[in-house]
């Protein structure tokens, strides 16, 4: 009997169809029963991992439950656990969704709950199966550092000891072992429930692959050193592609994706294999950033890692290419925008000053010893959010300033939640991180200090001192900073709710209208 290791977990759903995938323990056919209809499709086989996404098409009405079989044995729902739905995106389009970022996969016990604190997303999966209707989302987005490759849990460790004694001793190696990463992270009862019948768009940040990942083309030029980077990097944006990415497509998207056609006609480890390493290479190859339209409101969801152009002098956050295809996405008929950017847009201004002032240092504005500290200083203190990508950051901004619309940037990665407004346009940023990954007292002090005016006068200091103009707009946090472990709600039109747990419960942090 094939046993089902991973899923099912509910990923792209509109209005008459849903995408349900699945990892198994051996090749199969996969088939959900939902509403007295059968949907198959059998497995495919990547290095010795078995995986299947399973399209429900032609929905009319939403499924109260759906049950998963594996060769004709029934494998899911789980005893003891509510069934699994599927609500399909309401004619009128999406009323809320749900999200967050930075999720490391410890224990539960009270020794992690003390350094880590309570698990948002885990507490968030015990509190809906009560809830009223209103209060489900309409879709889960999943900002980056979904798993922590460059820092595995306890479990993850003694799984990595088990199998080799090779560099590096203390991250993952390879895709088997990113198969285990992933499924450490994904398989309590409540994550597991949760993914089961919520849908999710996801998108990476660093710590998916290993920190600070390009940060800079001095980053990379010392990567490219390190003799265990290449099989990482290239395990890393495979299992991404599997895990992640995949779901995220329609099955429209799907139908005419090359790689996974290779990948159904057998054995795809090898092609997956050529497929990431010339992803990272020549990042035009391939596009990770992905948009869907959601009723009224048009979702994008932006690469801000693997699509970077790191020429110094010129660095962008994305590259020809892909700001070419945003511009395209933000021009599409919409009546708001809600932008998935895993790294915040608009920091506290006073960071933003910092970050101008360092990159154009890095450039060698103050010379060469500047600019070798200066790059020093970068990777130690993460100084490479858009404010780090100057040119990057102003065509946004006159972009979004342009396009007349309410404009919601959704953000993660900083470990501490906000909002902010921009003084000109209809433009917000959204912060909620982490999910459980909290900073240290010393570091939430270094970033309240941002909050104040002395902070922002010392930021714009440094970028006046380097020669640096000032920003499109100006902009500043209205709410925040809060520092719990979080997962935050979108209800639209204009409404924000952060929420923190306490063992099991979940309790609203703040609310807020963005007017």
């Amino acid at each position: 009997m094939p046993a089902l290791v991973m899923g099912p977990m509910l990923r792209y759903v509109d209005s008459v169809s849903a995408s349900i995938w699945v990892e198994a323990a051996e090749p199969c056919t996969v088939t959900i029963e939902a509403d007295g209809r059968s949907y198959r499709s059998p497995t495919f086989t990547v290095h010795g991992h078995h995986y299947a996404i399973v399209d429900l098409v032609e929905l009319s009405q939403d499924i109260g439950s759906y049950s998963v079989r594996l060769d004709g044995d029934q494998v899911w729902p789980l005893a003891g656990r509510p069934p699994s739905r599927i609500r399909l995106l309401p004619a009128d389009g999406l009323r809320k969704l749900a999200f967050g970022s930075c999720r490391t996969s410890v224990p539960h016990d009270a020794a992690y709950v003390l350094t880590h604190g309570d698990d948002v997303l885990r507490a968030y999966g015990e509190h809906l199966p009560n809830a009223e209707d209103e209060e489900w989302p309409d879709l889960l987005v999943l900002l980056g550092d979904q798993v922590y490759a460059d820092n595995p849990s306890p479990a993850m460790l003694e799984h990595i000891r088990s199998r080799r004694s090779t560099e590096p001793q203390g991250e993952i190696a390879d895709f088997d072992e990113y198969a285990e990463l992933y499924r450490l992270a994904w398989t309590d009862e409540e994550i597991r429930w949760l993914l089961s019948t919520v849908p999710t768009a996801m998108i990476f940040d660093d710590h998916d692959l290993r920190d600070d990942w390009n940060t800079s083309q001095p980053w990379r030029d010392q990567m490219a050193t390190v003799p265990w980077w290449q099989r990482r990097v290239i395990a890393g944006l495979g299992a991404y592609w599997i895990y992640q990415h995949l779901g995220n497509l329609s099955p429209a998207e799907r139908a005419q994706d090359p790689l996974l056609r290779t990948l159904m006609d057998g054995d795809g480890g090898a092609a997956l294999d050529t497929f990431a390493e010339k992803a990272d290479a020549e990042p035009s190859s391939n596009r990770w950033s992905y948009a869907r339209d959601l009723g009224n409101a048009r979702l994008i969801m932006v690469d801000t890692r693997c699509a970077r152009q790191l020429t110094p002098g010129d660095r962008r956050m994305l590259d020809p290419g892909e700001w070419a295809w945003l511009e395209e996405q933000v021009a599409a008929p919409a009546e708001r925008l809600i932008i998935g950017s895993s790294i915040p847009f608009l920091l506290p201004e006073g960071v933003h000053g910092v970050q101008n002032w360092n990159e154009a240092l890095c450039d060698g504005k103050w010379g060469g010893l500047a600019r070798r500290w200066s790059e020093k200083f970068r990777q130690r203190i993460d100084l490479e959010h858009w404010a780090a990508f100057r040119r990057s950051f102003e065509d946004l901004a006159r972009l979004l300033v342009k396009v007349g619309k309410p404009v919601l940037i959704l953000s993660g990665d900083v470990h501490y939640s906000y909002l902010a407004r921009a003084g000109a346009g209809q433009i917000f940023q959204i912060v909620c991180s982490p999910i459980r990954n909290p900073l240290s007292r010393i570091l939430r002090w270094a970033n309240v200090f941002t909050q104040f005016r002395i902070a922002t006068l010392v930021g714009s200091l440094l970028a006046r001192l380097a020669g640096i103009p000032r920003p499109p707009f100006r902009w500043r946090v209205t709410n925040g900073p809060w520092f719990q472990n979080a997962v935050a709600t979108v209800t639209l039109p204009d409404e924000v709710t952060w929420f923190e747990s306490v063992g099991d419960a979940v309790r609203p942090i703040d609310s807020v209208r963005l007017r």
